[in-house]
């Protein structure tokens, strides 16, 4: 069965001019209410006969694996060769120049098209193999030591965007052009929500970090319904905006004030039979909701000294990548669908050596920390946790290489992800770069093959989830895209 919506489908008594000016703009209203979910998706869609809304589906397309996701995303694209991807010639010709042969006709950012020189750079981290699986790592990843076993290593990632908007676009959406619906919206629309309580899409942004901008639009819902937009939670004693009642306000205030709201938006529903008015009633009740349910996911206070000792103390902290990993556990055992955390800060064309060093200490342990909890927890056979950036970089210095410091400049033909649990491989290194880590030698994984795995492990066919607008039925992983079977378990 195809999950297919038309959103141009009109319903016969609506086809005024009133109507077709009305859905041809987007409202204010609409716009301001689109940061709080409804929970409902293709799997128990909003009842009402009048209403444009997709058909009911009976699951999914096959037994799924994983249940939910915790995507860390990792702004700036970490340097592989600094990380997990071994090349011991980079340090043995350190300074020596990039073959031309290696480079071939693939082209360079604006930062180092003009170098006279593309000296290659080695690392400064010492690599050494790990657990039965004998995984590669430098140092600077010493909890991840621990998890090997659990995890895929993804070596042959690849991209055609080379610049970060594009690429991280890219990776969130299937598109380097904004607008199209991100990962977890076309999750939220496809499969619902397990949980009445909290939305089915969340996002967490580790909070002071620098880099690369990130952008509403990339947990946004794109041309699928507002109600399935991702939410921002923020460290803090307010976690979501503009979810906490004023003063004075009581919750049976609240109440009363809802019901009178919803009054006025049936009656316009009435009249007018748009589909995000049933939205917009559906995203005031889980307002609502979510006054109860938000305080007590991110409060800690029952957490034991066990788990800060396991994330580390930076889990005490709101908004740090520590916490942020703690808080999606307690977020995925309450089955909100789609976790989405991004750290930035990876964006390092020069002192990469102090600044990689200084990403790790933040990122190292809390992920490693997440993948025991989970499987401690029995949680990780059901549950996808995913580690990468947009892109890599590259084996040449970016800037003067000297015996202490160098830099990296955007790479999109190769660089390294990971992911564990939710029905992947455990232990596994999938994939190959070439000597210089240059280039992929085998079994290259796309981003759309990325994407259409990520989908196929929670059990829907990226080629029958689409969404019909303007014309043209819409997916994620656009025309291509193929499922990475050999690392299915």
């Amino acid at each position: 069965m195809t999950i297919s919506f038309n959103a141009n489908q009109q319903h016969p008594m609506t086809a005024n001019r009133r109507i077709f000016l009305r859905n041809g703009c987007t409202t204010l209203g609409s716009a301001a209410l689109a940061t709080l979910m409804g929970k409902t998706g293709l799997a128990s869609p909003t009842p009402s006969p009048a209403a444009n809304t997709p058909s009911p589906m009976s699951g999914t397309h096959f037994a799924p694996k994983a249940k939910r996701v915790i995507y860390l995303f990792q702004s700036g694209g970490p340097a592989q060769q600094d990380l997990f991807d071994y090349k011991p010639i980079l340090n043995k010709m350190n300074g020596e120049e990039l073959p031309a042969a290696v480079r071939g006709e693939q082209r360079l950012t604006g930062m180092s098209v003009n170098q006279s020189s593309l000296p290659l750079a080695g690392s400064h981290f010492k690599f050494s193999q790990h657990g039965e699986s004998g995984a590669w790592l430098s140092d600077l990843l010493p909890h991840h030591r621990e998890i090997v076993d659990d995890v895929c290593f993804i070596k042959s990632m690849n991209t055609e965007a080379i610049n970060h908007d594009p690429a991280i676009t890219m990776f969130q959406t299937g598109s380097q052009i904004a607008g199209r619906p991100s990962l977890g919206s076309w999750l939220s629309y496809g499969l619902g929500s397990e949980n009445e309580d909290l939305p089915a899409f969340i996002v967490l942004v580790s909070a002071g970090q620098g880099g690369q901008p990130l952008y509403a639009r990339l947990w946004g819902n794109g041309f699928l319904d507002s109600k399935y937009q991702g939410v921002q939670f923020r460290g803090g004693n307010d976690p979501v905006l503009y979810l906490s009642n004023p003063s004075g306000i009581t919750r049976p205030h609240r109440r009363s004030q809802l019901d009178a709201i919803n009054k006025l938006n049936q009656h316009q529903y009435q009249n007018e039979l748009d589909p995000e008015i049933e939205s917009r009633i559906a995203q005031y009740e889980m307002a609502f909701r979510m006054q109860a349910s938000v305080p007590s996911v991110t409060d800690f206070s029952d957490e034991p000294e066990s788990t800060f000792e396991s994330y580390g103390e930076d889990a005490r902290k709101p908004g740090t990548f520590a916490a942020n990993c703690l808080l999606a556990r307690r977020l995925a055992e309450r089955d909100v669908r789609f976790i989405q955390l991004y750290h930035q800060g990876w964006d390092q064309h020069s002192n990469l050596p102090k600044g990689i060093r200084g990403q790790t200490a933040e990122t190292d342990r809390a992920s490693a920390a997440l993948i025991k909890d989970l499987k401690q927890r029995g949680m990780l056979d059901d549950t996808l946790v995913i580690w990468g950036g947009e892109f890599g970089r590259t084996s040449y210095s970016q800037g003067v290489l000297t015996p202490d410091n160098y830099g990296r400049d955007h790479h999109p033909r190769c660089f390294t992800t990971w992911m564990a649990g939710g029905g992947v491989k455990p232990g596994m290194t999938y994939g190959a770069t070439d000597e210089f880590g240059y280039n992929v030698v085998e079994n290259g994984v796309h981003v759309h093959d990325f994407n259409a795995t990520i989908l196929h492990l929670l059990g829907i066919d990226h080629e029958r989830l689409t969404y019909k607008y303007q014309g043209r039925r819409f997916r994620l992983t656009d025309v291509h895209g193929h499922v990475i079977d050999p690392i299915l378990a």
